[in-house]
């Protein structure tokens, strides 16, 4: 495979490659330090061959599926641009239903309400939740120190005051009450066909094993002792896991159950209220 030379034959390159034009522009790009009208307009610009070779490998990690966020080092999530890792999972635009939900529910509450992201990776949710409501005390908690570095890193970048807790989801957390949990835990299951395609991020962040619900299961079994009498547990969710999620919580004596959809229209957040 030989290096692209200039603008044009790299786009070409990316075509050979079956890569989608988007992605192979947004390489391009950045690579370049140019936005996408500036590639239109100048296709015959030359590539240095240490870029162009940058590009060759990118692209082809690209073609055998690598997240393009990875690839770029950061990924767009309700309004911030995060970095991102192969520490971390992509966050995905439907996590965006979980942090709008509990924005709502913060509002009502008043003062400097609490609120802690348990998994929280990049820092996505975390951070998403404090920049729209700064009055809000927010905590994070993650297993991985990798992970928790990148958010770190994140929240110091945009200057969200955010406290992170390395652990074992509630072990960090003793004695410790808030208005607000929030969740993305691991919930894909273990046999799901879809998981190969997900093989370039961390395969515990994604999947506990088993029917993918273990996790949210201990979510739910530890959250009344660090909810506030009248707050709130949020939990996303597969889209076949509602009612499990919906029984547990019951189970565990939540109350006003509720449910959103994602863009797609799935269910995806299941939410309960510790009774008051």
């Amino acid at each position: 495979m030989s290096a692209p030379v200039d603008v044009r034959s790299a786009l070409s390159l990316a075509r050979s490659l079956g890569l989608d034009r988007l992605d192979a522009q947004l390489l391009l790009a950045a690579a370049l330090q140019q936005n996408r009208a500036w590639l239109i307009s100048h296709d015959d610009a030359p590539l240095a061959p240490a870029l162009a070779a940058t590009l060759v490998e990118q692209m082809t990690q690209r073609a055998a599926g690598m997240p393009l966020a990875y690839l770029l080092g950061e990924q767009e999530f309700h309004g911030l641009r995060l970095t991102v890792t192969q520490d971390t999972l992509v966050p995905r635009a439907d996590t965006e239903t979980l942090v709008d939900w509990a924005l709502e529910l913060l509002a009502p509450i008043g003062g400097a309400p609490s609120l802690v992201d348990l998994g929280t990776g990049s820092g996505a949710i975390a951070l998403a939740i404090k920049a729209s409501f700064p009055e809000a005390v927010v905590s994070a908690v993650d297993l991985s120190a990798a992970a928790l570095a990148v958010a770190q890193g994140n929240a110091k970048r945009l200057n969200l005051d955010v406290t992170f807790h390395q652990g074992d989801w509630w072990q960090p957390l003793a004695g410790q009450r808030f208005d607000i949990i929030v969740s993305n835990p691991p919930y894909i299951a273990g046999g799901d066909p879809h998981l190969p395609a997900l093989k370039h991020e961390p395969i515990g962040a994604l999947t506990p094993g088993g029917d993918g619900l273990s996790d949210l299961r201990q979510l739910i079994e530890g959250a009344p002792a660090h909810l506030r009498p009248g707050g709130w547990l949020l939990l996303e969710h597969g889209y076949d896991q509602a009612p499990a999620v919906a029984e547990a919580l019951r189970a565990r004596g939540f109350s006003e159950l509720g449910l959103r959809r994602d863009l797609g229209g799935q269910p995806r957040v299941s939410a309960g209220r510790w009774p008051i």
